[in-house]
Formats: structure tokens, sequence, C-alpha cells
């Protein structure tokens, strides 16, 4: 079963959004759920920082030894960082999706999308 913690809100595309402690700042990254199916993550292309991005656009990459699967942008807003650690250490996906292994962070614009997120409780029953 994945770990599916409360605090997050999720996509249907299976990204968890989390809260900083900037409050027009999220982090966001893939769920376990995602990086099980994936399989070993080896490469993750990273969205520009600077970039302004709509919820749903694709943003970026993620490589496994099984598929290439897109990144999207959860919400709308301004990419203000992102993990470069990921680029010494991809596996940081798979091994601690929800902490070192976050993707970018997001300064969410004035109608950013983030009412439309699932809840925890929501994407559980979507992933069954």
């Amino acid at each position: 079963m994945s770990t599916v913690p409360d605090e997050l809100q999720y996509s249907a595309e299976h990204e968890w959004i989390a809260t900083t402690a900037d409050p027009s700042v999220v982090r966001v990254g893939i769920t376990d759920f995602a990086q099980d199916a994936l399989g070993e993550v080896v490469y993750v292309e990273h969205p520009e920082v600077g970039a302004t991005v709509a919820a749903g656009d694709v943003v970026g990459e993620v490589e496994s030894t099984k598929s290439v699967s897109d990144i999207y942008a959860p919400v709308a807003g301004e990419i203000v960082t992102v993990n470069s650690d990921l680029d010494a250490n991809p596996g940081s996906v798979n091994t601690d999706p929800y902490a070192a292994g976050w993707l970018f962070e997001v300064k969410l614009a004035e109608s950013s999308g983030l009412d439309a997120l699932l809840t925890a409780e929501d994407y559980r029953n979507q992933v069954g």
C-alpha cells in the first residue's frame, strides 16, 4: 500500500503539494504511488526557474528504467526553485518521495487552482 500523508494535497496526475514557510509558495513532488509505478528513477528534467505555468501544464519529465513520464504543474504560478540535488541523486524520488525527493516550488498565482486539488482521502480513493 502506498503512503499518502494526510497533510498534503494531491493532483489527479499523482503530484503532491505541500505548504512552505512562505504561504504564497508550495512545494511539489510525485507521490509514493507514482514513484512505485515508475520504477527506479534515473533522471529528472526540471522546469525552468522563472517560468509561469498554468495548472495542468507539462513542466518536466521523470525518466526511470521503465519509462519516461511527464511532470505536470498541479497549480498555476511561477516556478521559483527546483531541487537540484536530484541531478546527482535522482533516486531520492524513490527512496524519499515526500522529503528529499521533492521536485520544485511554485509561487502561487492569484487563481492558482489550489482549491481544486484532492485531499489525501480523495487521492487514496483514486488510486485504490
